[in-house]
């Protein structure tokens, strides 16, 4: 256990970026709580302001400071009518589970429009979680919508104007997702089996406790985000398990003996906060490990907390779990190998893309940029680890498909560090343009067409003249003879189907 803390701790992190917004997180959502605390709104609407807060700041991620902004300042419109029509519908439970129904095909349809949309799309969801989570009532909308306003106010200070991380750092590349028309358009296909699996938790949650339900829920919408194949989503489910047991067995040495003492229980939230925004990118068991000890805190807050309640929260998510997997397997399932390979011809493409821009610049072209190309690169290699992670994890018995996933994914690497290389010498003015990169450059086309048919993008027309020798130049082929060699590589794997069936 402690090799693994220390890994996940020790992990690298340029320009300390996660420890920043982690730390920025914590500010945020005291912020937004102390707020709530000084206008004398009940602990209920508290609990509502950190929350709010937190969703602002985990899950609002625009490529842009402005976009950012704008659907921060959006979430209100998708939070208020849900928290309105959730708190409305306490009476009549069938009608409620239906419309929270409707809530989660919504939410996870609108991904469509990119992070604006799922973070919409997740706000309103939670909106409706919370109103169960907290019983909340009609009577209480006026203080819960203050609560909420009060929270983003707080976040948006923070994260706008106090500490904006964001202006300071390049920003992130924003990949279009997958293409696909109806049903086998990813968002539409995933809103058909989150809600599908969502109907089984509903049920499933009922039939384990009249009260606490919704937790069988949450699990199997968290599960459906950020993924797109039947392993990943069976892979993520089984991570949320294991840090809901983790997080429980901390709960039962943590929170229980509390019993909900507000000074030493709102330093451990704060801890919980840091430890979710700094695991997240990293390891989605741990970052659940800490949404559960958190929720073991809050439900000491609120005077309703006991070990039984604790194993109950395990049987939940259980449940949640559950019907994610047999939403994926069994409506408009998408295997693994199919998702990856577009992933995979999409990196190839970058490559080749970055490349032809690289060589466009040692030619002499000032306005030939590859940079970003190397950042959609680097992104779009995150994706392919993304929907590889099933194929090599520990429990895949397949032996022979896991190694030849892992032989892929050190290819692309190679590929992606020698393409780094590569836009590096073109960044730099006296790296002037030598004959040979053409033919090179050629090569790299030609490997990549061999693995993914015709490249859009064309390498520079060849020199005339003998080739000229500079340091530039040098290195330039260096990088451009091993990315070569690495694609050509690449056609083995590639070609033997190792994800097929996953």
């Amino acid at each position: 256990m402690l090799p693994t803390v220390k890994r996940m701790f020790m992990a690298p992190d340029p320009g300390l970026l996660r420890l920043r917004v982690s730390l920025r997180a914590v500010l945020g959502i005291g912020l937004a709580v102390a707020a709530s605390e000084l206008a004398g709104l009940s602990l209920t609407a508290s609990v509502t302001a950190g929350l709010a807060a937190l969703l602002a700041l985990f899950t609002v991620a625009d490529a842009t400071v402005r976009g950012q902004a704008v659907t921060t300042a959006l979430l209100p419109v998708a939070g208020f009518p849900v928290l309105a029509l959730a708190t409305a519908l306490h009476g009549t439970p069938a009608l409620r589970d239906a419309c929270w129904l409707a809530v989660v095909f919504c939410g996870v349809y609108a991904r469509r429009w990119g992070p604006r949309g799922n973070a919409l799309g997740i706000f309103a969801f939670m909106t409706f979680f919370v109103t169960q989570f907290l019983h909340a009532v009609p009577g209480q909308l006026p203080e819960l919508y203050g609560a909420i306003a009060l929270a983003l106010a707080a976040a948006s200070g923070v994260r706008f104007g106090a500490w904006c991380i964001e202006r300071r750092t390049p920003p992130a590349a924003v990949l279009p997702p997958l293409d696909g028309r109806g049903a086998a358009r990813p968002t539409t296909r995933q809103a058909f089996q989150a809600t599908v699996a969502c109907a089984f938790a509903m049920t499933a949650g009922q039939v384990l406790s009249h009260e606490r339900w919704y937790w069988a829920v949450g699990t199997a919408w968290w599960i459906f985000v950020n993924t797109a194949s039947r392993g990943e989503t069976l892979v993520r489910g089984f991570r949320r398990v294991v840090g809901t047991v983790t997080g429980i067995a901390a709960g039962l040495l943590v929170a229980v003996p509390l019993d909900g003492a507000p000074a030493p229980t709102a330093v451990l939230v704060a801890v919980c906060v840091f430890g979710i925004f700094y695991t997240a990118p990293l390891s989605y068991s741990w970052m659940m490990f800490f949404v559960t000890v958190m929720a073991g805190l809050l439900y000491g807050l609120l005077g309703v907390l006991h070990p039984g309640l604790l194993a109950l929260r395990f049987t939940e998510t259980a449940a949640g779990a559950a019907g994610a997997a047999l939403a994926v397997a069994l409506v408009l399932p998408v295997t693994t190998h199919a998702v990856t390979d577009r992933w995979v011809r999409r990196a190839l493409h970058a490559v080749h893309g970055c490349t032809a821009v690289a060589a466009r610049r040692l030619a002499g072209d000032a306005a030939a940029d590859p940079a970003p190309r190397a950042a959609e690169l680097e992104a779009l290699l995150g994706r392919v680890r993304l929907s590889v992670a099933p194929l090599v994890h520990p429990l895949n018995p397949l032996r022979e498909r896991k190694r030849r996933a892992r032989q892929v994914l050190a290819l692309l690497d190679d590929c992606a560090r020698e393409t780094r290389g590569l836009v590096a010498v073109a960044a730099d003015p006296d790296a002037s343009h030598d004959a040979r990169l053409t033919a090179a450059c050629l090569r790299v086309e030609t490997a990549v067409e061999a693995l993914v048919g015709a490249v859009p993008e064309r390498a520079v027309p060849a020199h005339a003249g003998a080739p000229g020798h500079h340091p530039g130049a040098e290195q330039a082929l260096a990088h451009l003879h091993a990315l070569e060699r690495a694609l050509t590589a690449l056609a083995a794997p590639l070609r033997q189907s190792p994800l097929a069936g996953a």
